[in-house]
């Protein structure tokens, strides 16, 4: 397959993703343990396939279009929040849960990273795990960690967050609680599967999300910045 514009390269590119995007969530409609993001895809490099597009063509057309969105997407997050009901919601409780989330989400991938001797530059890598790509790509550029390593650590901890969800939350009804370690642990990934359980856990996820990404921004590069010296 080939494509002769840009803008027609780009435009098909978009058309692709989206379609991935669409069939994946109706799909997850209709079988509830089927993780929509690896879905999604999964149907990318079959569409891709099927055209014999060559996967670092689309990636370079697509990347810019979708990382532009993705700090729209990040900010646009404020609407699910604003929704939300805090009535009886225990805020001192809900504050330690995601203060320790944070913290163990950047010291514990850390840890492992130094414990199996990584370099210094994958263990400041490691300390953007729990938080979303445009976030954690500051906070990686802040303390001096390499973007693209990052970046893959992100992407790859939310895939595996958003696919164990579905296993690791039998036995449980509580959809806030579903949504709200969604977003934590899981981040923009997460955030995707806890829509596709309720809007609640969709809300939930988003506060998660949006809260952990502010303090782990503000904390990571004061803690790395103060080991430094």
């Amino acid at each position: 397959m080939s494509f002769d514009s840009v803008f027609s390269t780009t435009l098909a590119a978009i058309v692709l993703t989206l379609a991935a995007h669409v069939i994946a969530r109706v799909l997850a409609r209709k079988l509830s343990w089927l993780p929509m993001v690896i879905t999604a895809l999964v149907l990318v490099l079959l569409f891709l396939f099927i055209l014999q597009w060559d996967y670092n063509h689309y990636y370079s057309v697509a990347k810019p279009v979708f990382d532009h969105l993705l700090g729209y997407v990040t900010v646009l997050l404020a609407v699910p929040l604003a929704a939300m009901n805090f009535k009886g919601l225990p805020v001192k409780k809900l504050t330690m849960i995601v203060a320790l989330a944070s913290v163990v989400g950047a010291l514990l991938p850390m840890s492992l990273a130094y414990v199996f001797s990584l370099s210094h530059e994958t263990i400041l890598a490691f300390a953007t795990r729990s938080v979303t790509t445009p976030i954690g790509l500051s906070v990686a550029d802040l303390i001096k960690a390499p973007l693209a390593l990052a970046n893959l650590i992100i992407i790859i901890s939310g895939l595996i967050g958003g696919t164990l969800a579905r296993f690791l939350f039998r036995g449980i009804d509580d959809d806030r609680a579903k949504g709200l370690a969604l977003g934590l642990a899981a981040h923009a990934f997460g955030t995707v599967e806890a829509w596709q359980i309720s809007h609640t856990a969709g809300r939930y996820a988003a506060f998660g999300l949006a809260v952990n990404g502010l303090v782990t921004a503000v904390w990571v590069p004061i803690f790395i910045g103060a080991l430094s010296v």
